[in-house]
């Protein structure tokens, strides 16, 4: 059992003012058996109101609208939480593909998390599904195996990948980080037809050293009859532990984002992300990451440069 407190700020700054910026954000942390959240506290830019509800996948989602005119826009969130991922332990469970089926029958959103995305490389899925041997094996172990392998012939890459890039694109190069890593986990899991969830949250660092520690991370839960929801790593081949923090779960990146949305205007748009991760015994942890966002398109970037070519003509004027 574990205690942190984390500080999630995301900040994003235009280089001419904006307007009508909506957005939607998941960084309430998820409350469940092995999560108790203690605290936690939102602070957003001119101070909007929130309005808060929850989604298919159980997840609280705030929804968000700032009219007025601005060049920066700041999400900060404070967490306390306690998490206890021993209370669930992964090697007891021997249940089959064949009472998942069961289990399925039951139950529509199983079903949803059951199938796999229609990709073009879906033959090296079905190749590495192959070489791993998938015949008279609990789903524990499929899990763990599939995880083994994506830990040990994909290789761990920072600033390779963007949050646009395809899981087809990551199956030929088998380069990347957690959240790449956990959609061909989804995708080999599914296609068994194991119902698997991708999740979005934190990995506290600790003395071992983990991938991906300090900072928002992804991982893969699947659904086991016996112990419900179990938490998988791929990035570092590990069952989850009271270092993983879960923020919220879904089919995949795009349900989860933890801060999304749009505005009017035209200008060049930046966003940084800092997460800082605070012990019980005093240790402290930060990160700070510059994102890659979406290129912009040619007909913007025109626009941006005659704007930027006015701008300057004016001041060379007065």
């Amino acid at each position: 059992m574990a205690v942190f407190k984390i500080v999630h700020i995301t900040k994003y700054q235009y280089n001419w003012p904006i307007k009508e910026s909506v957005n939607e954000i998941r960084l309430y942390p998820y409350n469940f058996a092995n999560q108790d959240v203690l605290q936690f506290q939102l602070s957003i830019t001119n101070n909007p109101e929130v309005a808060v509800s929850t989604d298919n996948f159980g997840n609280q989602v705030g929804n968000f609208s700032t009219l007025e005119s601005h060049t920066e826009l700041v999400i900060e969130s404070r967490i306390v939480v306690r998490v206890n991922h021993s209370l669930k332990i992964p090697e007891i469970d021997h249940d089959t593909l064949e009472d998942l089926t069961k289990e399925k029958e039951k139950s529509i959103a199983l079903l949803r998390y059951s199938y796999p995305d229609v990709i073009t490389k879906q033959n090296i899925i079905d190749e590495i599904l192959d070489e791993i041997g998938t015949e008279d094996k609990s789903i524990v172990m499929l899990a763990q195996e599939c995880s083994s392998y994506i830990y040990n012939r994909f290789t761990y890459s920072k600033g390779i990948t963007t949050i646009y890039t395809t899981l087809d694109e990551i199956l030929v190069t088998r380069e990347g980080v957690c959240q790449d890593f956990a959609h061909v986990l989804l995708q080999l899991m599914r296609t068994k037809g194991i119902p698997a969830r991708y999740v979005s949250g934190y990995i506290c660092p600790n003395k071992v050293g983990l991938r991906g520690e300090g900072a928002t991370h992804a991982w893969v839960e699947i659904y086991s009859p016996t112990q419900g929801w179990l938490g998988i790593d791929p990035t570092n081949n590990i069952w989850t532990m009271d270092n993983h923090v879960k923020l919220s779960v879904g089919l995949n990146f795009a349900d989860c984002s933890p801060v999304k949305g749009t505005f009017k205007g035209i200008a060049v748009q930046s966003l940084s992300v800092f997460v800082s991760i605070g012990y019980e015994d005093g240790r402290h942890f930060e990160e700070f990451n510059d994102v890659q966002l979406e290129e912009i398109p040619e007909d913007v970037k025109a626009q941006l440069e005659y704007i930027e070519q006015a701008r300057q003509q004016h001041i060379q004027q007065q």
